[in-house]
């Protein structure tokens, strides 16, 4: 798998997309904030007609040119607690049946057709959960964050141009040109939020820019126009405070990789897509970890995880547990907080429900 313009084997070059992919999975929910930011401002890529998205699986290569990698990985996963599957029931004696749907924060049509059963089961579902209610509020969202702008931009006079050496900072430029931003108008905004910029395919930025409604947005304004109530489990705030707290070196660092690795980030963002549509989420973390290369940020990639998916695990299982506990909820959150043994699965049965695979 290897391109003119980018040179490498698949494996050197998933080697180097690994800390990338792991920010994308982890923080898609604040992509979609960025990208919301990206709009409201007036930043909007200057694209004319939704091009199509390139990207391929890149598991389809390391089939082929790296066979026991592969298997490797296949048997890692295996052991990962409630690794397969996106939508699973919750019971416990007493109260109706609720749900939980792991969700990808994007607008792919394949995406936004949720597996067979979830449908249905919002429909007859009471309350409608997702991870923040804002989605449906975009002046509420956003005074909350103008509230705290250290959260998002660089309040103390520094800049992307001051803390990048030179030559990254041409590179961030370059690729933000080529989306039709110009570094200026953003070189204000800490690298989470440029993020957003450069690691959604161009496909993806198009949709949101024409319709921003992903699938977990739409469940909630479905459940607005059947007048059923809508709960979140985080604030915007909540989810960008736990970004902030990992050191902007990690995150200067995913950016400028992002921006290294262009067009093939399109097969990164494919490759996680056809992972959630397959329900191997399981997956996800054994092939970060398989092709992470030796030497790298270790400390910073367990913090990052730590912070952005396992702290949030149990603030959201402890925040949905008063409502599962009456029953008849549908709850749709990202779906990487779903497995392992801290994840949503496992610590909801923790609580005492009975939670098995609906899919």
């Amino acid at each position: 798998m290897t391109t003119p313009a980018f040179a490498l084997p698949a494996g050197a070059f998933l080697r180097r997309a690994q800390s990338i992919t792991l920010w994308l999975i982890a923080a898609a929910h604040l992509i979609t904030l960025a990208s919301l930011l990206l709009i409201l401002g007036s930043l909007s890529p200057a694209h004319a007609e939704t091009p199509a998205c390139p990207g391929t699986n890149l598991l389809d290569g390391m089939k082929v040119e790296n066979p026991s990698t592969y298997q490797q990985l296949v048997a890692e996963a295996d052991k990962v607690p409630n690794g397969r599957g996106i939508f699973w029931k919750i019971e416990k004696e007493g109260v109706a049946p609720s749900y939980l749907l792991g969700t990808m924060h994007v607008s792919d049509p394949r995406v936004l057709k949720m597996p067979p059963g979830a449908a249905n089961a919002q429909a007859k579902s009471s309350t409608i959960v997702i991870e923040s209610d804002e989605v449906l509020d975009e002046k509420k969202a956003m005074a909350g964050i103008l509230a705290k702008p250290e959260l998002t931009m660089f309040t103390d006079g520094s800049s992307i141009e001051k803390l990048l050496p030179k030559e990254d900072a041409a590179l961030l430029e370059a690729g933000l040109k080529q989306r039709g931003i110009p570094l200026a108008a953003v070189s204000h905004m800490k690298p989470w939020m440029l993020m957003a910029f450069v690691s959604l395919p161009a496909c993806e930025m198009a949709r949101k820019a024409a319709n921003p409604d992903f699938l977990d947005k739409r469940i909630a304004l479905d459940a607005v126009a059947a007048g059923k109530p809508v709960k979140g489990l985080e604030t915007f705030v909540e989810q960008l405070s736990a970004m902030a707290a990992i050191p902007v070196e990690f995150h200067l660092k995913s950016l400028v990789e992002t921006v290294r690795l262009g067009p093939k980030m399109d097969d990164v963002f494919e490759t996680m897509t056809e992972l959630y549509l397959s329900g191997e989420i399981g997956l996800t973390m054994p092939l970060l970890k398989t092709i992470a290369p030796e030497g790298d940020d270790d400390a910073g990639y367990a913090e990052f995880e730590r912070l952005v998916v396992t702290k949030r695990n149990h603030v959201m299982a402890e925040r949905a547990a008063p409502i599962l506990a009456e029953g008849g909820a549908f709850i749709a959150v990202g779906a990487l907080h779903l497995p392992g043994e801290e994840g949503l699965v496992e610590l909801l049965r923790k609580q005492g429900f009975t939670v098995t695979r609906a899919d």
